[in-house]
């Protein structure tokens, strides 16, 4: 079990305790304002911050590994991410108390697209979180929990990695769905400046029985974690590299890939 789940899980994953949801929780150690301030600082200076670690990285390796271990230690407190694959996804949403649509704002920070609505805030008031927020509040949409689990459904196929968030852990206050403009991606996984974003609870699996070697379920994954060997014509699972997110699945069209849990391998 990861991190999250030892201290946050109760004896299951972490995000399967209700409590992790709970308006009380919310409540609590000023997360409203909290959530408020991340989103601004998320539309100036997270980005810069990211590139200038990267920096630090390549060009002071003495300096950044402090950097590196402070930042570490204050997303773990206040937001740190884990990937979940879509059924599981679609379980975080049956237990939020509300559920509203909103623009992404990695996708703003990188790409400068202020309406891409991949996102989902759970369990806030929407418009006393992201009301003085110009470019987000005209985009807000509370859903039904059937129009959010069609809309994350949709973006699985989509080839969109499912994540959930916590805003001061272990609340857990969005479900994003990304792709590789997510600035936690960036930090974690492209640049490898500092660990954000969790591997899921889970590993995929190929089966070589069923693999015809179409190599469509490389082109879902953004980890690069599936392989192909010339020599047997097949896919395979770089274990190591592997998020668990299952997004593989939804490329193959012979059901020869599966995702189980980690403590089956």
């Amino acid at each position: 079990m990861c991190e999250l789940c030892l201290q946050h899980g109760e004896g299951k994953k972490w995000y399967e305790v209700m409590r992790n949801y709970s308006q009380e929780l919310y409540s609590q150690n000023n997360r409203e304002k909290y959530a408020q301030e991340f989103i601004a600082n998320s539309q100036t200076s997270m980005l810069p911050m990211i590139e200038k670690m990267a920096e630090m990285k390549k060009h002071k390796p003495a300096l950044y590994r402090p950097y590196r271990s402070i930042g570490t230690r204050y997303m773990k407190r206040n937001h740190i991410g884990q990937v979940v694959p879509l059924e599981d996804a679609l379980q975080v949403l049956e237990r939020a108390q509300s559920i509203t649509r909103i623009p992404c704002v990695c996708r703003s920070a990188i790409k400068g697209v202020k309406n891409a609505r991949y996102c989902f805030a759970l369990g806030m008031d929407p418009f006393k979180v992201f009301g003085g927020f110009p470019e987000l509040k005209g985009s807000l949409e509370v859903l039904t929990l059937e129009q959010a689990k069609a809309l994350v459904a949709q973006f699985d196929q989509e080839g969109l990695v499912h994540s959930i968030w916590t805003f001061k852990t272990p609340f857990i206050g969005a479900l994003c769905n990304c792709d590789q403009d997510c600035m936690a991606y960036k930090s974690t996984v492209s640049l490898e400046v500092m660990e954000v974003m969790y591997k899921a609870e889970y590993l995929a699996h190929i089966d070589p029985a069923e693999c015809v070697g179409c190599r469509n379920c490389m082109k879902y994954c953004q980890f690069g974690a599936i392989e192909y060997s010339s020599l047997d014509q097949k896919c395979c699972v770089n274990l190591e590299k592997c998020y668990g997110c299952g997004l593989c699945r939804s490329g193959c069209k012979k059901d020869a890939v599966s995702i189980e849990a980690k403590a089956l391998f």
